[in-house]
């Protein structure tokens, strides 16, 4: 009896011991694999489900929930260099009643890597219509939700195509001729005398840059192992080619101010959220949205950086939903708020 309760003890404390030294081995050999594993985990946990959309020869990837319904649906547009799981912390405190979808932008990610004319600003609105029709997402009017140049694209997508959005939140969006330069600015002023394009600081090739990028866009100051930064580093490193060739486009001559050129042409209600620390877009860009779009909402985030859905999900969440509630509450009217 003793000796087969040790063997129960045995076989039970190996089994244990399988899954706590795979997660071991995969943090110290294979970071890259676990950070995929991690967005695995959390989009089943948030009910999130991965499907592609094929326009001919193009696809288009993307996470969904729900089911379109009384509710306008939410199409939220992520930033550059990153992908639709970077949404998953604002999802988590969203209603699970929104229809949502998240897609990778052109050449991001599970979505179609084809030539430098998509990675344009233009080019990219004219892409993502081309998803929104696919998908049927336009059948009625939605909300886009954008944020750096994701907030450009979302904000040139419902100038153009005004009758399908029915309001607009735009999150540290790129695309504005601001007043004041940020310090990321300042640094491409730099770059563009020595048109050194191997050292752009949102394109890091060393876990030492990576530690540099995340303290650019970020305000707040994360403790991350050196394992994991390697780890963010390699998931990147394949794909920084494209990185720069679309880089090279969305800061070119005919998408650097492509907001500021369009924002005139937005007839949804529209509302404005930015770190106030931001240093990649400078915040001042909130003042030219507002004096441009007078009923324009704006939020003003205390102790806050670019990264706004990573640093501030919940807030986000919050201002969302609100922001939401109150445009089916009053049609297409806004009041304008400074906060």
């Amino acid at each position: 009896m003793d000796l087969e309760l040790g063997n129960m003890f045995f076989i039970a404390g190996g089994t244990l011991a399988i899954p706590i030294l795979a997660f071991v081995a995969s943090f110290l050999l294979w970071p890259a694999a676990l950070i995929r594993v991690y967005y695995w985990y959390w989009r089943r946990a948030l009910g999130l489900q991965v499907r592609y959309a094929d326009c001919e020869s193009y696809r288009f990837c993307y996470s969904t929930r729900g089911k379109p319904g009384s509710k306008p649906s939410v199409l939220m547009l992520h930033g550059f260099s990153t992908h639709k799981d970077m949404w998953l912390s604002v999802v988590k405190f969203l209603p699970k009643h929104l229809h949502l979808v998240c897609v990778d932008m052109p050449g991001h990610e599970g979505t179609s890597r084809t030539n430098a004319s998509d990675y344009s600003i233009d080019g990219q609105v004219t892409r993502i219509h081309q998803f929104v029709d696919n998908i049927r997402l336009n059948k009625k009017p939605f909300h886009v939700v954008g944020t750096s140049m994701g907030g450009n694209v979302a904000g040139v997508y419902a100038a153009r195509y005004p009758s399908d959005v029915s309001g607009l939140t735009l999150i540290c969006p790129a695309g504005l001729n601001q007043p004041h330069e940020s310090k990321f600015v300042k640094h491409l002023r730099v770059l563009e005398k020595t048109q050194n394009i191997q050292t752009i600081p949102l394109i890091p090739s060393t876990s030492e840059e990576m530690d540099q990028m995340i303290k650019l866009v970020s305000h707040i100051r994360y403790k991350i192992p050196q394992q994991i930064l390697q780890g963010l580093v390699d998931v990147r490193i394949p794909h920084n080619d494209f990185y720069r060739e679309a880089f090279m486009e969305i800061v070119g001559e005919n998408s650097r101010y492509s907001l500021h050129d369009n924002m005139h042409l937005i007839t949804a209600p529209v509302q404005v959220i930015w770190g106030k620390q931001d240093q990649v877009v400078d915040v001042s860009g909130a003042s030219v949205l507002a004096d441009a779009l007078p009923e324009c909402q704006v939020h003003l985030l205390d102790n806050c950086g670019h990264s706004v859905p990573v640093e501030r999900p919940r807030k986000i969440a919050t201002l969302m939903t609100d922001f939401l509630i109150a445009q089916q509450n009053v049609g297409n009217g806004s009041s304008k708020k400074l906060s």
